[in-house]
């Protein structure tokens, strides 16, 4: 037989690498003679970047980069097995848990270190750059990424404006002559699930800002200020990307990717998908074995299991899903590609034990999964 296994990160217990030898190992206790193709997956959120190096051979690498509140901090970014492609997470240089909750103020926080991320990426000359976008501290529309790329960004006096998206209101004049010449060779694509427009109710600041440290105050002042940026992008690049699906993901950020370089929006899962190879490795296995740290209905809406077994279904592959928590209406998931689904605790146990022992419960299910289909077979 041969058995693919293609689980997420147990968020907070192990890794998708770490999920996939402890499923190995415990399938080797029984089915001795199979073949094991290990695949660990993500989609497009926190973890990505390692999960799609540790699938494709790449290796990361740790750069100085600019956090939220413009201080020095280690980022990190991978470069994939082809040696041509680049990922990298948002999340590493301007993210969320980068700073303390009392600091949190999207009106003063930046993109900037993304923006060097990037310049990383382009000094190790790839063709191609993934980026996910989840995570964010900021609501500056990216402004402080294209800034870290050489853009300028002008106010009345032609000075440079400073960093948050309580600055875009000083905003008058874009100029990206002096943007890195690289960028026009390179491919850039963005891993983005939210389909919310960059300003009105249902966009950057009114849906996301709260979380990062807005409030009453200043939550309309940040959605004024993300129009002022995107009728400058309008006039000075003619471009429109307000209310594109996806242009209010991290606070902005997936506009200024957009309208700055030119970047292609699409669904995580998908892009790990192709770029870990996924549908070429199903071919011929008799099983797929998944999962990640819950799973529920919602998984039907773009997370990891659900993008492995929709590609296990396109070529009649039976889907095992795995998970620490098993939650309300699985019985829906068995519509879209699952063939069973169990979970890994032992019993009733509290939140810190589970986490502790994810990887020795995976392994002793994934040994009872593995009996199971010995039997049968």
């Amino acid at each position: 037989m041969k058995i693919v296994i293609a689980p997420d990160s147990f968020k907070e217990s192990m890794s998708g690498k770490i999920a996939c030898d402890a499923i190995e190992r415990g399938l080797k206790k029984v089915l001795k003679d199979s073949e094991f193709i290990k695949v660990p997956m993500a989609d497009g959120g926190e973890g990505t970047t390692q999960s799609l190096v540790d699938a494709t051979n790449g290796v990361i690498h740790f750069v100085e980069v600019t956090n939220p509140l413009g201080e020095k901090i280690q980022g990190k970014l991978g470069i994939l097995g082809d040696q041509e492609t680049a990922i990298l997470e948002m999340a590493s240089a301007s993210g969320l848990e980068l700073i303390s909750k009392e600091k949190r103020d999207p009106m003063i926080t930046t993109t900037f270190g993304t923006g060097e991320l990037i310049k990383k990426a382009l000094d190790l000359n790839v063709k191609t750059i993934l980026i996910g976008i989840g995570g964010s501290a900021t609501n500056d529309g990216g402004a402080g990424m294209i800034q870290a790329l050489g853009g300028n960004l002008l106010d009345k006096n032609g000075n440079q404006i400073d960093f948050g998206g309580g600055e875009l209101s000083k905003l008058d004049k874009i100029d990206l002559s002096r943007l890195d010449e690289r960028l026009k060779n390179v491919k850039i694509i963005v891993a983005c699930d939210v389909d919310n427009p960059l300003t009105g109710a249902k966009g950057a600041a009114y849906i996301f800002g709260r979380q990062k440290g807005a409030n009453d105050k200043t939550i309309p002042i940040l959605d004024n200020n993300l129009k002022h940026f995107a009728e400058i992008i309008r006039k000075d690049l003619k471009i429109d990307v307000e209310n594109v699906a996806g242009a209010g993901a991290a606070g902005g950020l997936g506009a200024g990717l957009m309208a700055f370089l030119s970047a292609e929006l699409r669904r995580g899962i998908d892009i790990v998908i192709e770029y870990s190879k996924l549908e070429e490795k199903l071919k011929g296995a008799t099983f797929v074995i998944t999962g990640e740290g819950s799973i529920d209905g919602q998984t039907r809406f773009g997370k990891t299991p659900y993008g492995v077994a929709q590609a296990a279904k396109k070529q009649g592959i039976p889907v095992i899903a795995l998970a620490g928590n098993v939650g309300e209406d699985i019985d829906i998931l068995y519509n879209y590609g699952f063939n069973s689904i169990f979970s890994i605790l032992p019993g009733i146990q509290n939140l810190e034990t589970a986490l502790k022992n994810g990887e020795k419960n995976l392994e002793r299910v994934s040994e009872n999964i593995g009996r199971t289909i010995l039997a049968f077979k």
